[in-house]
C-alpha cells in the first residue's frame, strides 16, 4: 500500500535569497517571498534594503494534501508608491523531503521570459515515522475489519424422546355403482341421412302465355298498316312522279311525237351539205 500524506504537516523554513535580479535603479530593493500550496498563501517578512541577497529565516507549517506534492515560490520587490515588482519564481518538488524527511536545497528562480533571476534557499522537515505509523494503524484496522471469525463446530443432534406416530394409510375408496336401468324404451337409432322435406305441387302454366297484352279500345292486335302506300304520293299523281307533259311509261317509236330521222338510229339529223 502506497504512503498517504493526507493531513500530514510539512515544516518549511525560508532562509534567504542570493543573486536576485535587481528591479531598482537608484536605491536598494526590498524583497519578500510568497509560498503557495493549493489554496494556502504564506508570506515572509519584507527584508528592507535587502538588495540582491536578502535574509528572512521565516518558518511555516503546511498541512499536506494527497496528490499535491510541490510548492510554488514567488519573490517580489516591495514598493510604497506603486505596485510591487516581480523578481522571479520557481516550483519546488517535495519528493525528497517526503521520502527522507529532510531537504536543504537552493532552487533557481526564473523571470516570466525564462531568464535567470537568482535563487532561493529552503529547508524542509517531514516526520516520515509518523506517516508510517499512521499507515500501519490503518492497515491493522483494515485487516481486523476484514478478518473472518472462526465458525464453531456444529453440535450433534440429541435423540428426541418424542417420536412421531407412524403414518396411517388412506381409507379404501367405495366401489363404483352401476347406473340404474332406464324404465322407458330406448331412443330410436338415428339414420345416417335426414328425411327430405315434403314436396309441394307446382302449378301448371301453359307456355307461351295465351293471354295478349291489352289492346287499345276498338283496335285489333297487332296494329294494321294505314290504307295509303309508302312512301306517300303527291296528291293526284301516280308513283313514280312523271316529267311534266309526258306520260309514264314513255311511248314507243311509232307513237313518238318527234319526226322520223332520215337515217335510222341518228338523232338529230345531220346538217345538209
Amino acid at each position: 500500500m502506497s504512503s498517504s500524506i493526507q493531513g500530514q504537516v510539512l515544516e518549511l523554513r525560508v532562509t534567504g535569497c542570493r543573486k536576485l535580479r535587481d528591479t531598482e535603479f537608484f536605491s536598494r530593493q526590498d524583497p519578500y517571498v510568497v509560498v503557495e500550496y493549493a489554496n494556502t498563501k504564506l508570506r515572509t517578512r519584507t527584508c528592507t534594503d535587502g538588495g540582491r541577497n536578502p535574509t528572512f529565516d521565516d518558518k511555516f507549517h503546511i498541512p499536506l494534501i494527497e496528490g499535491l506534492r510541490e510548492l510554488n515560490i514567488i519573490v517580489w520587490n516591495s514598493n510604497t508608491l506603486s505596485n510591487d515588482d516581480f523578481i522571479g519564481s520557481c516550483r519546488v518538488q517535495l519528493h525528497k523531503a517526503l521520502t527522507s524527511g529532510y531537504d536543504d536545497s537552493s532552487w533557481p528562480l526564473q523571470t516570466r521570459h525564462m531568464k535567470s533571476a537568482g535563487e532561493v534557499r529552503l529547508i524542509m522537515h517531514f516526520d516520515v515515522s509518523a506517516m508510517k505509523n499512521k499507515m500501519a494503524g490503518k492497515s491493522a484496522a483494515a485487516s481486523s475489519a476484514h478478518s473472518v471469525p472462526p465458525v464453531p463446530a456444529p453440535l450433534p443432534y440429541a435423540a428426541s424422546s418424542l417420536s412421531y406416530p407412524a403414518p396411517t394409510a388412506y381409507p379404501a375408496a367405495p366401489p363404483h355403482q352401476a347406473y340404474p336401468t332406464p324404465g322407458h324404451a330406448p331412443y330410436p337409432t338415428p339414420s345416417a341421412y335426414a328425411s327430405p322435406p315434403p314436396q309441394q305441387p307446382c302449378p301448371h302454366h301453359a307456355y307461351p302465355p295465351t293471354s295478349q297484352p291489352p289492346q287499345p279500345y276498338g283496335q285489333p292486335y297487332p296494329p294494321q298498316p294505314y290504307a295509303q302506300p309508302y312512301p306517300p304520293q303527291p296528291y293526284g299523281q301516280p308513283y313514280p312522279p312523271q316529267p311534266y307533259g309526258q306520260p309514264y311509261p314513255p311511248p314507243s317509236a311509232a307513237q313518238s311525237p318527234y319526226p322520223p330521222a332520215p337515217y335510222p338510229g341518228v338523232y338529230p339529223p345531220p346538217p345538209p351539205y
